[in-house]
């Protein structure tokens, strides 16, 4: 990481971050994509089961990548501030936060899935992809947190290439061993999408593994002996880790978790093909959502280095660069979606009643992903800043307040049904993109100059 002064250095240098982040987020995403492709070639009821089972983990994992994700803009302003001898033991202090995470993750899932799952009143072969598939995940959740502390870690100095290797070496390793598991080929048992999720964690032990051996074979960052210099569990460093990462995770999850409660509210209200038209639909709109997500991230990196730094006209600056270019690409990519709907659903081999409802609902997402790319890139540059606990506040109403309450009455009193949801997902993102702009101007403002010495921000 360095500075720069003029727009196009700023342009090469947020590019040069920016690109193997999304090279990263799309190979992630696309280890899921290959679960939910595979699994609907199986039967309807394996494609539901994932659906619902990866319903109930999304928010539960992305809210805990989020609280770990303070380590990026805590080591991006390490970094900016010249104070890099501190960044190995808040880095070490991550790794203990996410295994204690961990291992409570499994244990709270453990005691209330099974309950829960019954009680949702799913067809029975559902139910039981659902929880063998959550079951199967849970083997991968220790190491899949810890290496996402490595990878914020490696980002937040810039070193994106590193984690974009990482994945790239560890995705044709999910692909086998999805092929393996869900159909029972190369001597492993056909366990349909149940298969898929003991490949993915068994590729999470892949990357974590890699992730190590990294810290030791990189020059650059063989100098902070992670993994050789064990200090004490602090708590004074987890309090700051977790006084950032904690409101992150909390907005990411209400988030994320509209399109859960969504998911399962349609395992309620309405049948098996139109879960499986709505996980078609999610798992194609996710897929772009990667691209924004990945302005994000590298926005939160570059704004968070050069407020670090003191070079406050910078971080303004990255906020326009990102904002706006993340929403003219998400532009261009609804177009084409538009165009290539039917080809792109297809590809899942769907029956004829579930592709059709699966097309309109990509039409309706391609409103909400123009609101969804404006509410990431606006809280990421917020993330930059370290002002985490309005824009948490924000979310919360925006999502569970106003979202979700709005999807359901438009699905239970209009005409819309189930597309009813999706609407009212539009309608909390798009929420949530007004906050964040009017906190971000808010933020911005009380910056002024070049000195930050004493700035509370409020």
């Amino acid at each position: 990481m360095y500075h720069v002064e003029t727009w196009k250095e700023k342009i090469k240098l947020f590019s040069h971050i920016l690109w193997p982040i999304m090279i990263t987020q799309i190979s992630l995403y696309a280890m899921n994509l290959v679960d939910t492709m595979m699994s609907s070639q199986v039967s309807t009821a394996d494609l539901a089961g994932v659906a619902m089972g990866s319903s109930l983990w999304m928010p539960i994992m992305t809210g805990i990548n989020g609280i770990l994700m303070a380590v990026s803009p805590i080591v991006a302003q390490l970094v900016g501030s010249g104070r890099r001898e501190e960044i190995g033991r808040t880095v070490t202090q991550a790794l203990y936060v996410s295994v204690l995470i961990a291992v409570a993750v499994v244990a709270g899932g453990g005691a209330i899935i099974d309950p829960l799952l019954g009680r949702m009143g799913l067809e029975p072969d559902v139910a039981h992809i659902a929880l063998h598939y959550l079951i199967g995940l849970s083997l991968g959740i220790i190491p899949l947190f810890a290496s996402n502390v490595l990878r914020f870690f490696f980002d937040a100095q810039g070193f994106t290439r590193i984690s974009m290797i990482i994945i790239l070496l560890a995705v044709p390793f999910n692909m086998l061993l999805n092929y393996g598991f869900i159909f029972g080929n190369f001597g492993l048992p056909a366990l349909g999408g149940i298969g898929a999720a003991y490949a993915t964690a068994i590729t999470y032990w892949i990357v974590f593994i890699i992730s190590m051996w990294m810290t030791f074979k990189v020059k650059a960052l063989q100098g902070f002996r992670l993994f050789l210099d064990w200090t004490k569990p602090s708590w004074k460093v987890w309090k700051e880790l977790l006084g950032v990462g904690i409101p992150i995770g909390l907005s990411i999850f209400f988030e994320t978790s509209i399109f859960a409660v969504v998911t399962l509210m349609m395992g309620i209200m309405f049948d098996t093909n139109t879960i499986a038209a709505h996980q078609i639909a999610f798992s194609v709109t996710s897929l772009i959502f990667m691209i924004p997500l990945s302005i994000g991230m590298a926005l939160t990196i570059v704004v968070g280095y050069s407020v670090g730094g003191g070079r406050l006209k910078a971080a303004r600056r990255y906020s326009l660069l990102g904002v706006a270019g993340g929403v003219a690409i998400i532009a261009l990519c609804s177009v084409i979606l538009y165009f290539t709907r039917m080809p792109v659903v297809q590809l899942y081999d769907p029956e004829p009643d579930v592709a059709a409802m699966a097309v309109v609902f990509l039409i309706i997402a391609i409103i909400y992903q123009l609101s969804d790319t404006l509410q990431i890139t606006l809280q990421s540059v917020l993330r930059g800043y370290k002002d985490v606990q309005k824009p948490f506040m924000i979310a919360f109403v925006s999502y569970w307040i106003v979202g979700i309450p709005a999807g359901y009455a438009l699905s239970a009193f209009t005409e819309l049904g189930p597309y009813g949801f999706w609407a009212g997902i539009i309608i909390g993102l798009t929420c949530a993109a007004a906050g964040f702009a009017v906190r971000l101007i808010k933020v911005q403002k009380q910056y002024k100059g070049e000195d930050m010495t004493g700035l509370k921000i409020t």
